[in-house]
């Protein structure tokens, strides 16, 4: 599948492109598409020097997707009925998951410094945690920042708390998860002995 990819590219550029028209909140919106846009060029900007594995790729591609949608909606307003009923939820934990999903880039990380050679196994995947760790600490300062500096509707619904006073912590512990899961898949399949 050497142009998996390639048709990852195409795939998500329509979907990101088919979700900016009229989304729920455009300021939101764009607010929340930054981080999209940045990890997306980033990718297609360093294909040439380091290519992932194909798993890699969609582990990546997961997060891409669900930012979208959370973008497209705003994160707490994702229809996503379906799970809070099931689970009998008091909030909509689209988000939350997304958080999970942010977790599995530890995977293409452990995957960079073991391939490059930069490093083994057991200190890639403590890097890749801690990389995830990091990003998700850096990430709720962020929203924090952007709710106070706005002060109004747009950076309530970027900060997405859904009135949760735990949100920040419960959304850090879900990013860790994410990466302990994707590491336990990275230790499995071992994508630098390939």
């Amino acid at each position: 599948m050497k142009y998996y990819p390639h048709i990852l590219v195409l795939l998500f550029s329509i979907f990101f492109i088919l979700l900016g028209i009229d989304p729920v909140d455009r300021s939101v919106w764009i607010v929340e598409v930054i981080p999209i846009v940045a990890v997306f060029i980033f990718l297609v900007f360093t294909y040439k020097k380091f290519q992932f594995t194909n798993i890699s790729y969609s582990l990546m591609l997961l997060w891409l997707v669900w930012h979208t949608i959370g973008g497209h909606y705003t994160f707490a307003n994702v229809p996503f009925d379906f799970v809070t009923d099931l689970f009998d939820f008091q909030r909509n934990n689209f988000d939350r998951v997304g958080h999970i999903v942010v977790g599995f880039y530890a995977y293409p990380m452990a995957e960079f410094l073991t391939r490059k050679k930069y490093t083994n196994v057991i200190v890639a995947s403590f890097f890749g945690l801690f990389f995830i760790m990091s990003i998700a600490a850096g990430y709720e300062i962020v929203e924090w920042a952007y709710a106070v500096i706005d002060g109004g509707d747009t950076g309530i619904e970027f900060l997405g708390s859904q009135g949760d006073i735990w949100d920040a912590q419960k959304d850090m512990l879900a990013d860790t998860i994410g990466a302990f899961i994707s590491l336990a898949l990275f230790l499995y399949i071992r994508p630098d002995k390939n």
